[in-house]
């Protein structure tokens, strides 16, 4: 009987160190960045978007635990990604989202009531999942009016708020304006803007991964 439980004893140290049982595998987590040609690195080689950075830090800082998914596309807006959302959740099961849209709702000059519809929906959806999510949030030019910028910014702190989810005001902080760290066509950031995108998102993903 003693011979059986040292076996069984010796078997589950086994399966410890080769990290088929433990925490290690318990605990990796699914980040799914959904957003629009920001994230989808929209004229930058796929090693250069500010998401495969991400992937490369948490690989680095947690080897071999957390898994990046970019379900990010170019041009999406917050209703286009609404109608994707559902089988995006269900496919890659995240256990945070992490949401980067609504920049091309404001340059179509959408209502910012529709932005905030549909990022509700999107929240709730991920909420219902058990995905903790982050909203990350844009800014539009203030050629667009005041009271139409004051409107379209105040719309995902209301829903951030009404859900209690994180919020970072403004993605592109310390790019825009910039023209160094633009692309020719001053909408998109650049591959040396990459490095900061990260840095402005990353203190809350990883909040949300602990």
């Amino acid at each position: 009987m003693q011979n059986n439980k040292h076996a069984v004893y010796v078997s589950v140290l086994a399966l410890i160190g080769t990290g088929i049982l433990g925490t290690h595998t318990a605990t990796a987590k699914t980040v799914m960045v959904y957003g629009d040609s920001i994230s989808a690195g929209y004229g930058l080689n796929p090693e250069q978007g500010w998401v495969h950075l991400l992937q490369k830090r948490l690989e680095q800082q947690y080897p071999k635990k957390h898994n990046v998914v970019n379900a990010s596309v170019s041009g999406e807006t917050t209703s286009g990604g609404l109608a994707r959302f559902p089988l995006a959740l269900k496919t890659h099961r995240p256990d945070v989202v992490v949401l980067e849209l609504g920049g091309n709702d404001g340059l179509r000059g959408q209502p910012p009531q529709t932005l905030q519809q549909n990022l509700a929906k999107m929240i709730q959806l991920s909420q219902q999942a058990h995905a903790k999510v982050i909203v990350l949030g844009m800014k539009i030019p203030p050629n667009y009016g005041t009271a139409y910028s004051k409107a379209f910014e105040q719309s995902y702190r209301t829903v951030s708020q009404q859900y209690k989810v994180q919020l970072l005001p403004f993605f592109m902080q310390g790019i825009a304006g910039n023209n160094q760290l633009m692309q020719k066509d001053l909408v998109h950031p650049n591959a040396k803007a990459q490095s900061i995108l990260l840095n402005n998102a990353y203190p809350l993903i990883q909040s949300a991964l602990k």
